[in-house]
């Protein structure tokens, strides 16, 4: 942002070669005389921190390098043993409800990882832990909408509507700011022997394990990976892709990104989904065979202007050479072979004049079908974010930015249809991942404005200060707005305007939770210790506003046209407001 380096790739997370190159081509060039003294002992503090130890135990690094060398040639393979350790715990009180809630994660890691010559690496990253995450039933909810009736000639094996139960996130963490650690099942200590739990609602054991196998060619220009691990692609500040998010689950994938060109490069992913694990394994599991797949396509000029697009697709697991090998686009192999899978596309544009600031736009188009009053109708399914980002020079490493985001009602959803392969079995094709979504961590049917600052202002802590205004459709209660949750499916009638419930009017067509959240975080590294200590703190007014009518244009005359009522704010047993406080504490060892 600063024009300090050269740009790096949209593709994250980094290699340690990458992070390493990018932080020597700063300290060697002639921009290092633009570092704050502080900046530069930060940099040198990530260079030592990624650096390659000597053999043998490292006690301040809480690891172990073995290695030897093999064949003629003498490559050298690398063996490390990492050991780490950390307690997150945090704790809401609700004075509304009288309620106080505590949730806890405890986690032990053993890593395995290596170098198997100059140019592959390998890692097993591996944990065990106690858990306990409080959350609140909230309600069911119809996953078309309430008294939804198939008529015509449609397929009644198909759109079946579902009841299913909607939850809160965690109680005792900032909304929509919990990332789900353990895999599924988890099982409760105070009965080990019993079945598979989906949530550690109670102390429950919990476990994971993520891995790598990672490929570097002509440096770095050449990047090849498969593995099991966290990602996100095409985020302009880290966090807020839309199409492929951090936020989402891990889950096995092999990709490969090549850049020939210092302002041009190509991406592509496979990998197979999870399913979320809510009513046992096989049960859960029998609609969610589906793979992901991503292209991604990055310009850049210079520091001053940035271009990515992208086509993705969820698909039914089949041999779909068309998704499984990078050679066409997803987008028009997908109309070639019949329509049967979830598609979208989109781009991410931002232009930046380097030391003074960076504006940027993104668009996700989920299978938008442009037609008249597109703007009010849900068959228009696509999201869009925009925002400024300016870094401040009086502080090192700090930034302000403002964003706006918005989710359209459905967006990332999907009918459950009939796919081949599967016969009468009906497959889900949301942009989910193991129950989270696959896209932006706002479910549909939202909007958010975040305000953010973070700084380090000292050479072993990292502070972020935000406020954001979340607002999002109801998935439960009389007043549901069809299209909020991520399971919604989008009713086949006159999905054109013919159908007064597929019109939409954010706030004004139902039942709206209206989130105020102010936080404050930081990150403490000791000095010359192998720990570091965490915390935030802040609050969430949290009410619900509605409108004097039935949601969804439920209750029109014949004949009536849809249109936007005036809402209120509310207080009922449905829609409660509340005022919640919280504070996360924890430490970590060796990580």
């Amino acid at each position: 942002m600063r024009g300090l380096i050269s740009p790096l790739s949209g593709i994250r997370p980094y290699t340690r070669s990458v992070v390493i190159g990018a932080i020597n081509e700063l300290l060697n060039s002639n921009n290092a005389n633009r570092l704050r003294p502080v900046e530069r002992q930060i940099l040198e503090d990530y260079l030592a921190r990624f650096s390659r130890q000597q053999p043998g135990l490292d006690l301040r690094r809480g690891s172990f390098l073995g290695e030897t060398t093999i064949n003629e040639r003498d490559m050298e393979l690398t063996f490390n043993l990492d050991f780490g350790m950390e307690l997150d715990m945090s704790s809401s009180f609700i004075p509304a409800f009288d309620e106080t809630h505590l949730g806890t994660e405890f986690w032990v890691n053993l890593d395995f990882s290596g170098d198997i010559g100059r140019h592959v690496s390998y890692g097993f990253y591996n944990k065990v832990g106690v858990v306990i995450v409080s959350r609140r039933f909230l309600g069911m909810y119809n996953t078309y909408y309430e008294n939804f009736v198939l008529g015509g000639n449609w397929n009644p094996n198909e759109f079946v509507n579902q009841l299913i139960r909607v939850y809160s996130g965690s109680l005792t963490h900032f909304p929509f700011a919990h990332r789900q650690r353990w895999e599924n099942p988890v099982f409760f200590i105070h009965d080990i022997t019993g079945r598979h739990q989906a949530w550690p609602d109670y102390p429950s054991l919990a476990s994971s394990i993520q891995a790598e196998l990672t490929a570097s060619f002509m440096d770095d220009r050449l990047i090849m990976r498969t593995g099991r691990i966290r990602r996100e692609w095409g985020s302009m500040p880290l966090g807020s892709s839309l199409v492929f998010n951090s936020a989402a689950r891990p889950f096995l994938a092999a990709e490969a990104e090549f850049n020939p060109f210092s302002w041009f490069s190509f991406a592509s992913l496979t990998g197979i989904l999870e399913y979320h694990n809510t009513e046992g394994q096989k049960e859960s599991a029998m609609n969610s065979q589906n793979a992901f797949s991503i292209m991604m396509l990055q310009f850049r000029f210079r520091n001053r202007l940035f271009l990515d697009l992208f086509d993705a697709v969820v698909w039914p697991k089949r041999f779909e050479l068309g998704y499984l090998l990078p050679v066409t686009s997803n987008f028009l192999n997908q109309n070639a072979i019949g329509d049967f899978d979830n598609m979208a596309i989109g781009l991410n544009l931002r232009a930046q004049y380097p030391g003074l600031g960076n504006i940027w736009f993104s668009l996700f188009l989920d299978e938008l079908t442009p037609q008249p009053n597109i703007q009010n109708l849900d068959r228009a399914m696509f999201a869009y974010q925009a925002g400024i980002n300016v870094p401040l020079p009086f502080l090192a490493f700090s930034s302000l930015r403002f964003s706006y985001t918005r989710i359209n009602p459905y967006t990332f959803t999907h009918n459950r249809n009939v796919n081949p392969w599967y016969g009468d079995l009906t497959m889900e094709t949301a942009w989910v991942n193991s129950g989270v979504g696959l896209g932006h961590y706002l479910p549909p049917n939202s909007d958010e404005f975040l305000l953010q600052f973070r700084t380090m202002p000292t050479r072993n802590l990292s502070t972020v200060f935000q406020y954001q205004m979340i607002r999002h459709g109801a998935t439960w209660g009389p007043s549901a707005v069809d299209g909020s949750h991520l399971l919604s499916e989008l009713d086949p009638h006159n999905r054109g305007g013919g159908n007064p419930v597929l019109w939409r009017f954010f706030l004004r067509d139902g039942a709206y939770q209206w989130m105020h959240v102010i936080r404050a975080g930081a990150n403490w590294r000791l000095p010359n210790l192998p720990v570091s200590l965490f915390g935030e703190a802040g609050v969430v007014f949290s009410y619900f506003t509605n409108i004097d009518a039935a949601a969804n244009n439920a209750d029109l005359e014949p004949g009536e046209r849809p249109r936007p009522h005036p809402f209120r704010r509310i207080n009922t047993p449905d829609y409660p407001t509340s005022t919640s406080f919280i504070v996360r504490l924890g430490f970590r060892i060796f990580r």
